[in-house]
């Protein structure tokens, strides 16, 4: 966890912009296509064969232009002064490890988390009000690039991804969606002013209802049960990742990560449920080759 910074204040935020929400679909029919093309890759009979790290190039090649950006939000974010070094910093050490895993060493990947980061603090030494910053944003972005690695690259990998990707994205979708419709006390005011519990809730039924449709699918070797389950847990992380990047935005006083998606500002702002769900996601497939949700 991040240390425990003292906050900085900003405007109260307003309900979302509905003028804004074209911009934003627009955005999601250009972003789903292309994570979806990357994780399937180029089968000719993808149904039965969605399994290993077979036509993996462009799935390494979507998460090694994402974590660059990831790090270009991040030193933006946390070293106004000094951008350009930390991202550079925390991009070698994000794309290291990524590179590790998809090597199939993974064990090297996990060590290189903590490596970068400390290497990371030691180039913002003297430039960067905080060093801490740029180490924290490996240890921030590294986890969930290489678990977004090792996830598909395990057998039945596409298909987990996939869910992955469908949770998480019906969890964004229900909560926007309820939260919107039914409204209601707030979630975390203090963080994020426009999220309520009806929306929280609303984006955890749909996370279930999205794993378990992906479980009744021919291919997809897990119980309807399990599948529920994964789904909430993965909704809950995806909130919670939400959050947080919520209350690191305070933190730094920005409004947005950046401006590099039309309608959702930056990448970091579009991704950051998904950078804990995919943790979550990867403890759940290591419980089923353990022979959990069978």
């Amino acid at each position: 966890m991040a240390p425990s910074w003292p906050m900085t204040s900003l405007p109260p935020a307003n309900r979302f912009d509905w003028t804004n929400l074209g911009l934003r679909v627009a955005s999601g029919f250009v972003l789903v296509p292309t994570a979806l093309y990357a994780t399937l890759g180029q089968h000719q009979h993808w149904a039965p064969a969605l399994t290993g790290r077979h036509e993996a190039l462009p799935y390494l090649l979507l998460i090694s232009v994402g974590a660059p950006l990831l790090a270009i939000e991040w030193g933006g974010m946390s070293a106004p002064l000094a951008p350009v070094r930390v991202s550079a910093a925390v991009t070698v050490a994000v794309l290291a490890s990524v590179f590790l895993g998809y090597e199939n060493h993974f064990a090297l990947g996990w060590l290189a988390i903590p490596v970068g980061a400390a290497a990371a603090a030691l180039v913002a030494r003297g430039v960067a009000e905080r060093p801490a910053d740029a180490a924290y944003g490996v240890l921030y972005i590294a986890p969930a690039a290489l678990c977004l690695i090792w996830l598909r690259a395990t057998n039945q990998g596409v298909w987990w991804t996939l869910m992955l990707f469908a949770a998480t994205w019906s969890a964004d979708i229900g909560a926007f969606a309820v939260g919107s419709v039914l409204k209601g006390p707030k979630l975390w005011p203090r963080f994020s002013p426009n999220k309520t519990w009806s929306g929280f809730f609303g984006g955890l039924a749909a996370a279930m209802g999205a794993g378990t449709a992906m479980a009744s699918l021919p291919y997809f070797q897990l119980s309807l049960w399990a599948a529920a389950l994964v789904g909430l847990a993965v909704g809950l992380a995806t909130m919670a990742g939400d959050l947080w990047e919520s209350a690191l935005k305070r933190r730094f006083g920005v409004k947005d990560s950046g401006d590099i998606i039309p309608g959702h500002g930056g990448l970091l702002d579009r991704v950051d449920g998904l950078m804990f769900a995919v943790v979550v996601m990867a403890a759940a497939r290591l419980a089923n080759h353990l022979g959990w949700g069978h």
